[in-house]
C-alpha cells in the first residue's frame, strides 16, 4: 500500500514538474517570437486552467485521457501563438512614446518635420524619400527622383527595410541572444519591422544645438552581404555622432537580385547602356540628395565623408572609382570589407557571370522572358537573393575593376580611414570548422598553386587545434583584410592620405568578430549595459574623437588622442585593443602569399 501510495506521489511531482517545464518553455517562447500583451494574457489563463484541470478532474483518469489533455494543450497553446503573431508595424525614429518634435524644414521636395532624442541632443528626420519607388515599371531601372509631397511629412518612423528575406521573429532574438549575448525583456519590440521593395528613403541624425556654421557630414552605407541589413540597427545609429557635431546620413538601397541583377535585354533598353548595378545607383542617388538638401539641415555638402561596413565598405570603396560619384564625397571610412583587391574574393563579378545567374534565375523560376520575370511578385523571386549579390562591371556605374583605377590613378577620394578586426572570420565559419583532415583542402578552394604551398609554411598544423586557429587568420585575411592591404597600397602609390586601423578589443558582445567594432566607431555603447565596461568606453570615446577629425579635415588627429600614423611604406597601422598603440600591420607575410596567387595571372 505504501508502494502505491509512493509511485501515486512521484507520479503528482512528475507532471507538476514537466508541467512547470513545458509553462516556462512556452511562456519563453512567447518572448523570444515577440509575441504580443493579449497572447501572454491568453497564455496565462490557458496554462493556470489547465493546472486546475489537471490537478483537480483529471488526476485519477486514465492514461489515455491525460494524454489527450496534454494534446489538446499542446494544440491550444499552437492556436495562442497565432493569434498573438507579432504585427508588422514601422519602427520608431527614436525609443520612448511621444518625443518632442523638431521644428518644420523647408526642402524643395517638401516640408517635414522630425523628433528629438530622449536628451533633447540629437533631432532626428526618418523616411525621407530619396527616390521613386522602384516598383512595377521601376523594376530593374535606374533610380528616378522622388516625387514631392503636400503637407508636412512627419519623418518620425523609419521606412520599410529594403526587400530580404525574413526570418522567425525567435530566429532572430536567439541570433542577438546567440551572437552579441544580448537580450533584454520588453514589451516595446512586440512587433516585426516590414519589408517592402519600396524602400528608397534615407534618414538624417544631427546635432540639436548648432553654432551656424556648416557642418560636416558623414553618410553611411549599411552592410549585410548586399542580401540583408536594415539603417535603424543601434550599433551604427547615428544618434552618437551627431553628439559631437557631425550630421550622418544612412538609406536603404535595393538589395540581392533587386538590386543586383543583370540581363542583356535590361542593358540594352537602359539609356545609360546599365545593368546589375542597382543598388550602386541607388547609393549615388543618395549622395545627390544629400548634395542637394543637405544645407537645410545645416551640413555642408562640400564636406561629406562616405562610409561603410562590410558590403557596405565594399561599395564604398567600388563608388570611389565610379565616375558618377565623383564629386559627392571628399574623404572616405571603410570598415572590413574592400573589393579593391584584383581578385576581390566577395561582393563582386564581372558581367558576364552576372548573365550567367541571370539565366539560372529564369530557369528556376520557370519563366522563358524578362517581361515574366517582371511580373513576378516580389515574394517570389526574394529567394534569388544569394544568386544576385555582387557588384560588377557594367561599364557605367563601373567602368573596370576598382583595383585597375587605382593602377591609373583613377579615384574620387582625397583621404582614406580603413581597417579591419582580429576575427573577422570567426562569425562565417562558426559551423565549418577546420581540422586536419580538411585543412589544406580548406587552403587550396581559395588560393592555388605556389601561393597555396606558401601558405601551408607560414601556417603548418599538426594538430587539429592548430588547423582551427590558423584557418581563423587566413579566412579572415583571404574575405576581409587582403583587399584593405591592397587598398593601402594603392593610396600610398596615389598620394591619397590612409590612415589604418587594427581593432582588437574583447567585450561581453562580439569583441573584434566582424562588426564588432561599430558600436565603438559610432559611439553607442549604451550607459547601462554589463557588456561595455569603462574601459570600452573609453575607447569609444577616442575613436569617435578620431572619426570627427577625420570627417572635419582629413586627418584623424587631433588634441588628446595617441598619434595614428600616415599607412605608408612602413606598413603602420594603430592598433585599437585594452589600449591604443601604433603597431605594425598583421599578416604581412600572409599579404604576400596572397600577392603570389592575385598575380599568378595577368591582371593587365
Amino acid at each position: 500500500m505504501k508502494n502505491k501510495e509512493k509511485k501515486k506521489e512521484a507520479g503528482k511531482v512528475f507532471w507538476r514538474i514537466l508541467f512547470a517545464l513545458y509553462a516556462l518553455l512556452f511562456l519563453a517562447f512567447l518572448e523570444l517570437n515577440k509575441n504580443t500583451v493579449p497572447g501572454w494574457i491568453m497564455a496565462i489563463a490557458l496554462l493556470a486552467g489547465f493546472y486546475f484541470l489537471r490537478a483537480t478532474k483529471l488526476q485519477q483518469k486514465a492514461f489515455g485521457i491525460r494524454f489527450l489533455s496534454w494534446a489538446g494543450l499542446i494544440a491550444l497553446c499552437a492556436a495562442v501563438v497565432f493569434i498573438s503573431w507579432p504585427p508588422v508595424k514601422a519602427v520608431p525614429a527614436v525609443p520612448q512614446k511621444n518625443p518632442e518634435r523638431t521644428e518644420v524644414l523647408h526642402l524643395s521636395q517638401g516640408d517635414l518635420r522630425g523628433v528629438l532624442t530622449e536628451d533633447g541632443k540629437v533631432e532626428v528626420y526618418t523616411g525621407i524619400p530619396y527616390a521613386k519607388p522602384p516598383v512595377g515599371d521601376l523594376r530593374w531601372k535606374e533610380p528616378q527622383p522622388a516625387d514631392p509631397w503636400e503637407g508636412v511629412l512627419e519623418a518620425d518612423h523609419f521606412a520599410p527595410m529594403s526587400m530580404q528575406t525574413t526570418n522567425l521573429p525567435i530566429y532572430d532574438t536567439l541570433t542577438r541572444i546567440i551572437g552579441f549575448h544580448e537580450f533584454s525583456i520588453s514589451l516595446k519590440d512586440n512587433y516585426r519591422p516590414p519589408v517592402s521593395e519600396d524602400s528608397l528613403y534615407l534618414n538624417i541624425w544631427r546635432p540639436k544645438e548648432r553654432s551656424g556654421e556648416k557642418l560636416p557630414v558623414l553618410v553611411y552605407i549599411h552592410g549585410g552581404s548586399l542580401q540583408t541589413g536594415q539603417p535603424w540597427y543601434a550599433d551604427y545609429s547615428g544618434v552618437g555622432l551627431a553628439k559631437e557635431g557631425l550630421i550622418v546620413v544612412n538609406m536603404s538601397y535595393r538589395l540581392g537580385i533587386f538590386g543586383f541583377f543583370a540581363d542583356p535585354d535590361l542593358k540594352n533598353a537602359s539609356p545609360n547602356g546599365t545593368t546589375g548595378n542597382y543598388g550602386l545607383l541607388d547609393q549615388i542617388m543618395a549622395l545627390e540628395w544629400v548634395r542637394d538638401n543637405i544645407e537645410a539641415f545645416g551640413g555642408d555638402p562640400g564636406n561629406v565623408t562616405l562610409a561603410g561596413e562590410s558590403a557596405g565598405s565594399a561599395c564604398v570603396s567600388a563608388l570611389c572609382t565610379s565616375p558618377l560619384a565623383k564629386g559627392l564625397f571628399r574623404r572616405v571610412i571603410l570598415e572590413s570589407s574592400t573589393v579593391s583587391a584584383p581578385k576581390p574574393a566577395h561582393s563582386f563579378r564581372t558581367l558576364e557571370q552576372a548573365y550567367n545567374g541571370e539565366t539560372y534565375t529564369m530557369e528556376r523560376l520557370g519563366v522563358s522572358t524578362l517581361e515574366e520575370l517582371k511580373a513576378l511578385p516580389a515574394e517570389k523571386i526574394v529567394g534569388e537573393l544569394a544568386v544576385h549579390h555582387h557588384i560588377c562591371i557594367d561599364g557605367y556605374v563601373l567602368t573596370e575593376r576598382p583595383y585597375d583605377s587605382y593602377k591609373k590613378g583613377v579615384h574620387n577620394e582625397e583621404a582614406q580611414l580603413q581597417g579591419f578586426n582580429r576575427e573577422e572570420a570567426a562569425p562565417f565559419i562558426l559551423f565549418s570548422q577546420a581540422d586536419l583532415k580538411n585543412y589544406e583542402s580548406k587552403i587550396n578552394r581559395i588560393v592555388a598553386g605556389p601561393a597555396a604551398d606558401r601558405i601551408l609554411e607560414l601556417y603548418p598544423a599538426s594538430t587539429d587545434a592548430q588547423a582551427k586557429r590558423n584557418w581563423a587568420d587566413i579566412d579572415t585575411v583571404n574575405l576581409f583584410v587582403y583587399g584593405h592591404f591592397c587598398l593601402g597600397r594603392q593610396a600610398i602609390s596615389n598620394g591619397i592620405p590612409c590612415y589604418m586601423y587594427h581593432f582588437t578589443k574583447e567585450n561581453g558582445s562580439l569583441g573584434p568578430w566582424h562588426s564588432g567594432e561599430e558600436i565603438y566607431l559610432y559611439g553607442n555603447i549604451p550607459e547601462k549595459t554589463k557588456l561595455y565596461n569603462d574601459g570600452d568606453r573609453e575607447l569609444s570615446r577616442n575613436f569617435v574623437s578620431y572619426v570627427v577629425n577625420f570627417a572635419k579635415t582629413g586627418d584623424p588627429n587631433g588634441v588628446g588622442l595617441k598619434e595614428w600614423p600616415l599607412f605608408d611604406r612602413d606598413y603602420k597601422v594603430l592598433e585599437l585593443g585594452a589600449e591604443i598603440k601604433e603597431t605594425e600591420i598583421p599578416y604581412l607575410d600572409l599579404f604576400y602569399a596572397f600577392d603570389e596567387y592575385n598575380f599568378f595571372e595577368d591582371t593587365e
